[in-house]
């Protein structure tokens, strides 16, 4: 009887352990499209036995094992922060580059050649009023060109501005979430929905910004902002948030600019320069560098402004140094442009024409030497082509000089829309091949169910019969 009660004792431990092995296998294929879930195993250990029974054998079950390999998570998270950057980047220089059209026949490309066409014509009939309007009117869509750009290009930076405190919000929120989620490990709740979630919250930040999580041998993880600043440690979690303002040892250089956007750690320092990937590094990149090159900020004029004030300077120092007419006494020129002055990055924003200025007023006569009744109309035409480093910005014409602004905006969206193209490969073959280690394989799954259900049916029977025997024996005994 005890070698019956001892094979029915170990089949009945070999049913269990199946039990498991199955309920397992049920987990992993109801979870195999779960976001962060990684294939779970449980190993088959042999039981001790020997040959007088005390020790009947059988088999039982080891511990729970993960088929999750951190460096393959750590991977993926990587490619995605590098597709974070990209996509930002591409997203803001794409609709940058609607704004800084290189078109000729539109905004500020277009407005300059129709304004130095009328100076052109107004340079033929000096005294003609309709010229002279008409080059008034040409001015007047320059100054709304660029005050139309500045527009867009402040409109940017708020939108940029926003979305920055937005992320940091996110990240902070996702931060909070694995705090939580550490707290629950340390209470005694992980299991592999708790790791799922864990895993799928990691890789979500990362999309944000570049992190680095290491799981802690109490099962915790510890999540750090660029390598450095901790955000999550054990049930700690330390909050991250941006800053408007000038750094002190950094004052502002440019009177009426912008401050850029700061990264400020739970300690109150300045980490900016540790994020280097992610949607958080794009914005900040496009916050502080590619729009202030264009609208300036505390620290530089920007592009569109130096351009502006360009213009303005030039054209008026000519119509100035002119005569409206000879007198006498002869009547000096006066400026068709105004703008803010002593605000160098509010220059294409307030530019406007004269608010006195009548056409009548335009000074056409260059007293010389050597004299010229149409000399300032002709040297004003002559912008468009210019022989003078005087007429020009940086060794450009304007022409030139906005071709290249805007040829630089539209290289820059080219190449992110292209890396970004690379990019989203890099991360499917990254995601491929983590699945390949730890993923579900719905195939091997469906194997390892017929092969344990074989098993189990098998043992069932085994106990079956072992159940016969021992009503058999029973029988057997006297009454």
């Amino acid at each position: 009887m005890g070698g019956l009660f001892s094979a029915l004792n170990s089949s009945a431990g070999a049913m269990d352990a199946f039990q498991r092995v199955l309920d397992t296998i049920q987990s992993n294929v109801a979870n195999a499209s779960t976001p962060g879930y990684a294939s779970q195993s449980i190993p088959l250990e042999a039981l001790p036995m020997n040959s007088d029974g005390t020790l009947p054998g059988g088999v039982t079950t080891g511990e729970m094992q993960s088929a999750r390999d951190e460096f393959a998570e750590q991977n993926v998270r990587q490619q995605f922060s590098a597709l974070g950057t990209l996509e930002q980047t591409s997203q803001s220089l794409s609709n940058l580059q609607l704004a800084f059209n290189v078109s000729s026949d539109s905004g500020i490309p277009g407005a300059l050649n129709q304004l130095f066409q009328n100076f052109s014509s107004w340079s033929v009939t000096p005294g003609d009023g309709a010229a002279q309007q008409a080059v008034i009117d040409g001015a007047q869509q320059v100054a709304q060109s660029f005050q139309q750009a500045a527009q867009t290009l402040a409109q940017d930076s708020s939108d940029t501005g926003q979305q920055i405190q937005q992320t940091v919000t996110q990240i902070n929120s996702l931060a909070s979430q694995l705090q939580a989620d550490n707290q629950q490990v340390i209470q005694g709740g992980s299991n592999a929905g708790l790791d799922a979630q864990i895993h799928a919250t990691l890789e979500q930040l990362s999309e944000y910004a570049d992190i680095t999580a290491t799981t802690q041998p109490d099962g915790t993880v510890t999540v750090l902002l660029g390598g450095q600043t901790p955000l999550v440690i054990g049930t700690n979690q330390f909050n991250i948030s941006v800053s408007f303002t000038t750094p002190a040892n950094a004052p502002a250089t440019v009177a009426g600019g912008a401050a850029p956007a700061r990264l400020i750690d739970a300690q109150g320092n300045d980490i900016t320069a540790q994020v280097s990937q992610g949607q958080l590094a794009g914005e900040l990149n496009i916050y502080n560098t590619v729009l202030p090159s264009l609208a300036g900020n505390a620290y530089q004029q920007g592009d569109l402004n130096l351009m502006a004030q360009s213009v303005a300077d030039r054209v008026n120092q000519i119509l100035t140094s002119g005569n409206i007419s000879d007198g006498p006494p002869p009547v000096p020129g006066v400026p068709l442009f105004t703008y803010t002055a002593g605000s160098p990055t509010s220059v294409a924003r307030t530019l406007a024409v004269s608010s006195t200025i009548t056409p009548d007023q335009l000074a056409a006569i260059n007293p010389g030497p050597p004299y010229a009744s149409n000399g300032t109309a002709l040297q004003l035409a002559g912008l468009a082509n210019p022989q003078s480093p005087a007429d020009e910005i940086n060794g450009f014409s304007y022409a030139e000089f906005y071709g290249n602004v805007a040829a630089g905006i539209g290289s820059q969206a080219q190449d992110a829309s292209n890396q970004l193209n690379v990019q989203q490969q890099t991360l499917a073959q990254a995601r491929n091949l983590r699945s390949q280690i730890s993923g579900v394989s719905l195939n091997d799954e469906a194997a390892e169910l017929v092969q344990f259900q074989s098993a189990y049916d098998a043992n069932s029977k085994m106990v079956s019969v072992l159940d016969q025997l021992t009503q058999a024996t029973i029988n057997m005994l006297p009454q």
